[in-house]
């Protein structure tokens, strides 16, 4: 019976099933994030990213990387929480968790064809990507995720402290 942990990699596992899907001309798709309090803005981001090729990988931050960029009452969910509600997902085949703050040293050791960020960076107005010349360098490309206004965990928090923490 197929279970969704299948999808939570090592990253040596997962370098192989990189190798595998290249040699079977298979588009590598990744994008990441904290996913924290994960929601319908998070989940078309990520239909959307698995549109732009044939195997997408999720590169989840840990719990140190999210308090590191996030603050010390972050993540709300333990990044085994959020790697299991990415991992049941249809639109992902494989989850895999890095420490670091940004996704460079993940990028460089995948080099996936195609490196998925939100519209909030998108040329000519977005923020900068500070990986653009690491994957433009090795041959990849970068491509930019719909947002859905409104919906973000910050606004989702928002929502609950609103409420005053009762049930909607």
């Amino acid at each position: 019976m197929w279970h969704p942990r299948r999808k939570l990699v090592s990253w040596d596992d997962l370098l192989a099933a990189r190798d595998d899907a290249r040699r079977g001309g298979r588009v590598v798709v990744w994008t990441n994030g904290s996913f924290d309090l994960l929601h319908p803005g998070h989940v078309g981001s990520l239909q959307s990213a698995r549109a732009l090729g044939d195997l997408l990988v999720v590169g989840l931050n840990s719990d140190a990387s999210v308090r590191g960029y996030k603050g010390p009452t972050r993540p709300i969910l333990t990044q085994d929480e959020r790697a299991a509600m990415l991992a049941a997902l249809e639109c992902v085949d494989y989850v895999v968790v890095f420490d670091e703050p940004t996704p460079e040293a993940a990028l460089a050791r995948l080099k996936p064809d195609v490196h998925c960020k939100g519209a909030e960076y998108a040329p000519p107005h977005g923020r900068p990507v500070p990986e653009a010349p690491l994957v433009l360098g090795y041959g990849g490309r970068i491509e930019y995720l719909p947002l859905v206004p409104g919906l973000s965990t910050t606004a989702l928090l928002d929502r609950i402290r609103e409420k005053g923490g009762r049930d909607a």
